[in-house]
């Protein structure tokens, strides 16, 4: 791990993300890279760089093949089309129902909290996503009375990030979907313990601890080098106020594709009170094809998985399929 490309980082979540690297030169800079080092890079790209440095201070310096640099780093190849690769591969347009909400499956509805994310990974299925006009709105009025519309027990704060959200304008979420009469679980899907750690302060805890019903976090986390002290701390933190804690990771070509990366993920996850959860199959995105692994691989690495690790270590290999009940399992 590099300590020494921010070694005072400010104190608070919020000034952390307005310290956030936007600028490429900013970022081959602090990892002391040479383009010639990497292949052909996308600038300007539409879907714009953002790397924290709390997440930024755990890739290898000098290193252009490092695991978690690939996964914010935007490639030329990203411009070019590729067939079967479109920018709404999970077809969520024609689910939106209005006021952020997705229903896709029985007994559980999505809701859009905001389009800010902490960090912007490449591989993203919503990075084409229209979030300007199919996002919580702003009274949050009109999307609670949409929700509230709905017979599903439980309810799944996407974005984005939900924790993108001040503690604020979080509670007041929050609090209305506890008033919802079928609400039976409360499932946030969340990338900042992750990249930003710091997010996890007194406040937010305090509003986790309230929920009235069970609370269940889902991460992503794609590499074992993802998780340091200050990660696991904040893990930590979450089991202590009553959240199950859940990993959710998707096969990335150079990224994770190997046995051996998928051991020690698991290992790192399960040191970290983290339950492996699902390993998913790339959603088809413009933009990601270059992260593609096929099946067969795919297939093969979890097998490998089985022969060594026991079986709670072992996430469930799934593809998501656009009108399908549920994820879909691959078989191994």
């Amino acid at each position: 791990m590099n300590t020494n490309l921010a070694p005072e980082l400010p104190p608070s979540w919020q000034t952390i993300m307005q310290h956030a690297v936007s600028d490429l030169d900013e970022l081959l800079r602090l990892l002391r890279l040479d383009r010639r080092q990497l292949p052909r890079l996308q600038e300007p790209s539409p879907f714009p760089l953002r790397v924290p440095l709390s997440f930024l201070e755990r890739m290898r310096v000098g290193d252009p093949n490092d695991p978690l640099l690939r996964q914010v780093l935007p490639l030329g190849v990203e411009a070019d089309p590729v067939v079967g690769f479109s920018p709404d591969p999970l077809e969520e347009n024609a689910a939106i129902q209005g006021g952020g909400v997705i229903s896709k499956y029985r007994g559980r509805t999505l809701l859009i909290t905001t389009g800010a994310c902490p960090v912007h990974c490449r591989y993203c299925f919503r990075r084409h996503f229209p979030y300007n006009e199919n996002a919580l709105r702003s009274s949050m009025d009109a999307s609670l009375a949409q929700l509230a519309q709905t017979d599903h027990e439980e309810i799944i704060l996407s974005g984005g990030d939900p924790l993108s959200l001040s503690n604020t304008r979080l509670t007041r979420l929050l609090d209305g979907l506890y008033q919802l009469p079928n609400l039976k679980r409360l499932r946030i899907h969340t990338r900042f313990p992750v990249v930003v750690p710091q997010r996890i302060d007194r406040g937010l805890r305090e509003i986790l601890a309230r929920a009235p019903v069970p609370l269940v976090l889902v991460l992503h986390i794609n590499h074992a080098r993802e998780i340091d002290a200050k990660v696991a701390a904040s893990i930590q933190s979450l089991h202590s106020d009553g959240a199950l804690v859940l990993n959710q990771a998707v096969l990335l070509a150079g990224v994770n594709d190997s046995v051996k990366a998928q051991t020690d993920l698991a290992e790192a996850l399960i040191k970290a009170q983290i339950l492996p959860y699902y390993l998913h199959q790339l959603d088809p995105v413009a933009g990601a094809a270059h992260f593609q692994v096929d099946d067969a691989k795919a297939t093969a690495i979890v097998a490998k998985l089985r022969a060594t690790l026991p079986g709670y270590l072992i996430p469930r290999l799934v593809r998501e399929t656009p009108g399908a009940d549920a994820k879909t399992p691959l078989p191994v």
